[in-house]
């Protein structure tokens, strides 16, 4: 009788603890963070705004072209904007947790990486959040591998052989760079800089990969990749932690 009776007693404290655990990660998750995306219609970013929708975050999808989006979910909303016009910028900004910049491209047919869409954009983001004051949302930027270093001081970049790059792809990468070099100027706006490694795959979502810094990451049969779906992870992990706050980081297998 007795030892039945402690029996229940374990048990019933058993029930309650997980009763009790899971309420506590209800709790973790209820805590959903207003993500707003640009370049939602891309490769990257199409995954990068199904992995905040899987996770229960309130998406706004951003594109000059709102038709674009067919994607329909009770968190998600679909709107017009101007990554170049600081106004647009301004408006979509104002109560977001984070914004993800996800584009690429070159303004016309301009020869200059300062004129790289990458390029323009973070710093037209960076002025809107510096106006928005304490409240700002973080900024994500996506960049390019080829500004990881595969040794000291030397960029992927660098080592591209330019006969097989096409000058717009060229000047692209060079605008990734810029990008890169202005974020680490600013002090007084909380920005990551989030880098895939140098091959991008189509593979599936396996939420196991490896985070690094500066350097281009390889695995060890020398292979640096990750999928887009992976990355995606990798980038809404940051937003939910901001782990690399005015930091760059890297993601590969």
């Amino acid at each position: 009788m007795i030892k039945t009776t402690v029996s229940r007693v374990f048990l019933f404290a058993a029930v309650l603890f997980a009763a009790m655990t899971a309420a506590s990660a209800e709790g973790e998750q209820a805590d959903e963070l207003k993500i707003l995306v640009y370049g939602a219609t891309g490769k990257v970013g199409t995954h990068v705004v199904d992995e905040a929708l899987q996770r229960g975050h309130f998406v706004t999808a951003v594109s000059r072209d709102p038709s674009r989006i067919q994607r329909r979910h009770p968190h998600l909303s679909v709107v017009a904007g101007d990554l170049l016009d600081a106004e647009s910028i301004a408006d979509l900004a104002v109560g977001q947790d984070v914004i993800v910049i996800s584009v690429r491209g070159i303004i016309g047919k301009s020869k200059k990486p300062e004129n790289a869409i990458q390029r323009i954009a973070v710093e037209k983001v960076v002025n809107v959040l510096r106006e928005i004051g304490d409240d700002a949302p973080r900024l994500i930027h996506v960049g390019g591998s080829g500004t990881l270093e595969v040794e000291p001081g030397v960029l992927w970049a660098d080592k591209i052989p330019k006969i097989f790059v096409p000058k717009s792809l060229e000047l692209e990468i060079q605008g990734q760079v810029l990008a890169l070099d202005y974020l680490r100027t600013v002090s007084d706006v909380k920005w990551s800089y989030a880098t895939p490694a140098k091959n991008f795959t189509n593979g599936e979502r396996s939420g196991v990969f490896r985070i690094g810094g500066d350097a281009l990451l390889e695995d060890a049969r020398g292979k640096s990749r990750i999928s887009r779906a992976d990355f995606a992870v990798a980038l809404i992990d940051e937003a939910e932690n901001a782990a690399h706050v005015r930091q760059r980081f890297s993601v590969a297998y």
